[in-house]
């Protein structure tokens, strides 16, 4: 006999919010000579953060320390903020299924943007709240009416990224903070800023720590080069993140990680040139779009987004063909955005590839289509 499984988890499909490119490579039965479709930074991390965990794994014997302490106080210091405004955890898509479990209950509602993250959308349903999806209104997330319709609903989550993936766009931060008075008093706003670092300065929302109205969710997987190692944190007012500590997985940050993390954190050098590679990589790309007649979309993020200039289905047949060809892209999953592939910023290495392989790919899409 099978487990007694809840009713909630027997009404739900099994899902795979991403596909990952070791699946597809075990599938197509080789490597991808570029891998740019995960928003991983290929530019790797400081070498003093490899320094730094190889050190910590000769006490790997040790579990890490449940509070993330070191960590999380370098992170009040660079911020500005208590070290009690800050939580660390795996990956925001960890932080983000502690927080729904902390919010959401079954039948409870949650706003957020049809094509936006999956992930989030993957923790929303499963503990059974209802996603209220609105769609994107040129090309970025539409803050007014998703502020609007969480306020109409009574929703307990609004999930905004900023800058925004799959699309790159953002909205400016004073106008998420004055979007914010717009909120119903018992909505939370979770604003997923993972991308930050690549952002332009005003993209970031001007908002008090203790704003009860908002958390704020970062990561060191982008621009710091450690997706591998699944740290991420939020930040937020001291009563909100204290009450993770009622239901999160102390131990579950993997001690040479919070050790890299933290060299991350203090190399800021490294931090600056791999923005620095991102922006030449992101012109590259545009160049390479327009060399063979596509639209690359302005980006605020480690990728690019490009307008293959048809429907979902010559984007869905693009993305087939280049991983044919060994260059591992992604794409929106939902129309209109769907007719874009998304592109993730790489090295020169990287892009050659894709500049090779792009008009060959083009062609057979468009036979195709």
């Amino acid at each position: 006999m099978p487990p007694r499984y809840t009713n909630l988890v027997q009404s739900l499909p099994a899902t795979v919010p991403f596909v990952g490119p070791e699946t597809q490579e075990r599938d197509r039965g080789a490597p991808f000579a570029a891998r740019l479709g995960a928003n991983e930074s290929v530019f790797g991390p400081s070498p003093k953060v490899l320094e730094a965990m190889r050190t910590a794994d000769a006490e790997i014997w040790k579990y890490g320390d449940s509070t993330s302490h070191d960590l999380r106080h370098a992170l009040a210091a660079h911020y500005g903020v208590a070290p009690g405004n800050i939580v660390v955890g795996e990956g925001i898509d960890g932080l983000l299924g502690y927080l729904v479990r902390l919010v959401v209950e079954p039948g409870d509602r949650v706003v957020t943007s049809a094509g936006a993250y999956p992930t989030f959308n993957y923790h929303v349903v499963g503990h059974g709240g209802v996603l209220e999806m609105l769609p994107f209104r040129e090309d970025r997330e539409d803050l007014p009416a998703l502020v609007a319709r969480a306020t109409e609903v009574g929703a307990k989550l609004v999930y905004l990224a900023n800058p925004d993936n799959p699309m790159g766009s953002y909205w400016r931060g004073e106008e998420i903070a004055a979007a914010l008075d717009g909120l119903g008093p018992d909505t939370l706003m979770v604003l997923d800023e993972a991308y930050a670092e690549f952002a332009p300065e005003d993209a970031m929302a001007p908002v008090e720590i203790e704003d009860d109205r908002v958390i704020r969710m970062r990561t060191f997987s982008k621009a710091y080069g450690m997706a591998g190692a699944r740290v991420g944190y939020a930040m937020g007012a001291a009563e909100v993140i204290r009450a993770f500590e009622k239901i999160r997985n102390h131990f579950g940050m993997n001690r040479s990680a919070q050790v890299g993390a933290l060299a991350a954190l203090q190399d800021q050098d490294w931090l600056a040139q791999v923005l620095a590679d991102v922006a030449t990589a992101r012109a590259e790309i545009t160049r390479i779009a327009a060399a063979n007649g596509l639209n690359a979309l302005p980006s605020a993020t480690n990728f690019v987004t490009v307008d293959c200039g048809g429907t979902g289905d010559l984007a869905r047949a693009v993305v087939k063909a280049l991983g044919a060809r060994g260059v591992f892209v992604r794409m929106p999953f939902v129309a209109p955005e769907d007719r874009c592939i998304r592109i993730s910023c790489g090295r020169a290495e990287d892009l050659a590839v894709l500049e090779t392989e792009l008009p060959g790919a083009l062609a057979e899409a468009r036979a195709a289509v």
